[in-house]
């Protein structure tokens, strides 16, 4: 039965300066956990034929698909600020996958083994990780976000040490390409200006065409990278996501979600959020993450100052003008997205403040960032007696004047919020729920919770459970890296 896989490996075709030839490492009892069916679908893929035992082995790498070219990819990063060169360590590409009209997309497993990028790492992955990476990445696939996908998840039959002994898995992860901030670090590291401008024009033919015959690549390259950056964070910072580990290796040049580690969503509104149990500053935290996605562009900047000019201090001048912009662009989509969110149309010289009166509130009154949304859009059940609070109803009032601002009205304002405002997020305690009965051989609560993040604009008054935030009775909720 033919899978229809449609392989047209391009990257692995440049030099060895950007990649390793390597097969993944091959496990002893691979069994599936999930296939991503609409995913497949999407992608021209029919593993419907296919019987169980067949697809654990194809998803394990045990038996690699017909015309893939595995390699694992070169690239460097600032980790925590701080510079250190990289590569996969733990994945490995396919190849490229072409789907609908010729679409490309990257095919990689990741927790595959060892590669020559591994460091001290034993290339392996833990089930929950890599569970929590197909619910998360999926989450924001339905929430409208520029996202890697998740096609499939494997056991191993091996365990892999952490912080105890773990069941071992293997994700297959889907996205349009995996070149990052930190594969220009890595070439500009090598300061050979031939392979950066051959990586100059790679990510231009694979993700900006319209640069093709552009007389300035370098930095028309930058400004729509960050375009691109900016416009994703906005739409994280309209949901509440917090990315967890903003590293320059985990921000793709091509605008999508990438690398789902300790990501989280947040809850109770406190801008200094920060879920994950390494990030003990909180560098990325939910109010850094704009700032970080600024600090991790300067440094994309820096790798493209040779290209950019021939005269470096003309080029640092240009670079530094196209990264302070920055600002003032994402402050203008950061405002738009919130005017979005509380049905605002046009613009009113008080909207920053009637928007950041109501942050102010939410923050001091500790409550939920999702499910005041909801309350604003009457779709909220809860009877949150939050909202009887007298700051909160004289700040209805206000927003509700303004709403007939602009020819507004209640009907049309709702309407608009809902477009914007999910009613449903992968709650954190229901994504723990899930993952620690995965660990123990029970897929229930995640297909549950899988099929409820399909819909979040959804209105559904049976979904009351995964509307509500955890009571931790004072614990801090923390993610963890999982390598």
């Amino acid at each position: 039965m033919t899978i229809g896989w449609h392989f047209d490996n391009t990257y692995s075709k440049l030099s060895n300066t950007f990649k390793e030839d390597i097969k993944p490492t091959p496990v002893n009892n691979p069994e599936l956990v999930i296939l991503n069916d609409q995913l497949a679908k999407d992608l021209n893929l029919d593993f419907s034929k296919i019987d169980k035992t067949e697809l654990s082995k194809i998803f394990s790498g045990n038996v690699l698909p017909e015309g893939s070219e595995t390699i694992a990819q070169a690239y460097a990063g600032h980790q925590f600020g701080h510079f250190t060169m990289l590569g996969d360590g733990r994945t490995i590409l396919l190849g490229e996958h072409l789907a609908n009209k010729n679409k490309r997309f990257d095919i990689q497993f990741k927790g595959s083994g060892k590669t020559s990028f591994s460091r001290s790492g034993d290339g392996r992955a833990a089930l929950g990780p890599m569970l929590r990476e197909y619910i998360i990445s999926e989450a924001i696939h339905a929430l409208n976000i520029p996202t890697t996908r998740s096609l499939a998840v494997v056991k191993t039959g091996e365990k892999v040490v952490r912080e105890n002994l773990l069941p071992g898995a293997i994700l297959t992860r889907v996205a349009s390409s995996h070149i990052r901030v930190g594969t220009f670090q890595y070439i500009a590291a090598k300061q050979n200006i031939d392979d950066l401008n051959t990586l100059i024009d790679y990510t231009i033919n694979r993700h900006y065409p319209e640069l093709q015959t552009s007389e300035h690549k370098a930095i028309d390259l930058l400004n729509l990278v960050v375009e691109r950056q900016c416009q994703l964070v906005v739409n994280w910072m309209r949901v509440g996501f917090i990315h967890g580990v903003m590293n320059t290796d985990n921000m793709a040049i091509s605008g999508e979600t990438i690398d789902y580690g300790p990501c989280a969503f947040m809850d109770f509104y406190n801008p200094k959020t920060v879920f994950s149990s390494i990030d003990k500053l909180g560098r990325y935290s939910f109010l850094n993450q704009p700032p970080i996605t600024k600090w991790n562009l300067a440094r994309l900047a820096e790798c493209l100052i040779p290209v950019i000019d021939k005269n470096e201090d003309i080029a640092i001048k240009i670079a530094t003008e196209t990264i302070d912009n920055f600002q003032n662009i994402y402050e203008t989509k950061w405002l738009n997205m919130m005017r979005d969110k509380l049905g605002l149309f046009g613009e009113d010289k008080n909207d920053l403040k009637l928007i950041n009166n109501l942050l102010n509130w939410m923050e001091s009154n500790q409550a939920d960032y999702t499910n005041t949304f909801c309350h604003l859009m009457k779709i909220d059940s809860s009877n949150d007696s939050k909202f009887e609070n007298i700051n909160f109803i004289n700040w209805l009032k206000v927003w509700e004047n303004r709403i007939l601002i602009n020819n507004g009205s209640k009907e049309k304002s709702i309407n608009l919020m809902k477009k914007t405002n999910p009613t449903i997020i992968p709650r954190n305690h229901k994504v723990e729920e899930a993952l620690k009965n995965a660990n123990e051989n029970n897929f229930q609560n995640l297909k549950d919770i899988l099929n409820i993040i399909k819909k979040p604009y959804l209105e559904n008054e049976n979904l009351k459970e995964y509307k509500k935030p955890a009571n931790l009775n004072g614990i801090k909720y923390q993610t963890f890296c999982g390598t």
